[in-house]
C-alpha cells in the first residue's frame, strides 16, 4: 500500500488497518469466550462478535464508496493487543472462574478502547471530507463500542470483580 498523501487516502488506510484490527479482535475473542465463566459475560462476549462483524461490513462498504481497493491492511497495534489478550487469559492467565472473568474483560476492554478510538479518528476524517452519510454510520460504530465497554464496565463493578476478590 503506498503511503497516503491527503485526508482521502488517510481515511481509506486508516479503514484498512481498522478492519484488521477488528478481524483479529474477533479471532481473539472466539478464543477467550469458551473460558468465561459467568453467563452475561459469554452473552456479552457473543455480542461482541456480532458488533465486531457489523462494524467491519461498514469499514468494507465504505472503502467501496472510497472507489479503494477493498482490501484490509495488517494492524500491528492490534497485533500487541491481541497476543496480550491471549497470554493474560487462556495462556498464563487464572485457570478458571470470577478472576479469569475479570482478566477476559480487562482484555476485552482494552481491546475496545483501541476500536473506539480508531472508528473516532476515522469518524473525524470523514465529517472533515463532508462525508456526512459515513460520519453518521460511524458515529453509530463507536457509540455502540461505547455502550459495550460501559456494559463490561458494569458487569466487572457489580459482579465479576468482587466475586473475584472472594477468590
Amino acid at each position: 500500500m503506498s503511503k497516503p498523501s491527503n485526508l482521502s487516502e488517510l481515511y481509506a488506510h486508516e479503514m484498512k488497518d481498522l478492519w484488521s484490527a477488528n478481524d483479529q479482535m474477533a479471532r481473539v475473542l472466539t478464543k477467550i469466550a469458551p473460558h468465561a465463566t459467568h453467563p452475561k459475560l459469554s452473552k456479552m462476549l457473543a455480542a461482541s462478535q456480532t458488533g465486531i462483524a457489523k462494524h467491519t461490513d461498514l469499514l468494507k462498504t465504505l472503502l467501496a464508496k472510497c472507489d479503494e481497493d477493498v482490501a484490509k491492511a495488517h494492524c500491528k497495534g492490534m497485533e500487541g493487543l491481541a497476543a496480550e489478550a491471549l497470554k493474560h487469559t487462556v495462556e498464563e492467565g487464572p485457570d478458571k472462574g470470577p478472576v479469569l472473568d475479570a482478566a477476559i474483560i480487562a482484555q476485552c476492554q482494552r481491546m475496545t478502547h483501541y476500536g473506539i478510538t480508531g472508528f473516532g479518528t476515522i469518524a473525524a476524517f470523514s465529517k472533515a471530507l463532508g462525508l456526512s452519510d459515513d460520519n453518521e454510520k460511524l458515529r453509530a460504530a463507536v457509540k455502540s463500542m461505547y455502550q459495550s465497554d460501559e456494559l463490561m464496565t458494569e458487569l466487572a463493578e457489580a459482579a465479576v470483580n468482587s466475586d473475584a476478590v472472594d477468590e
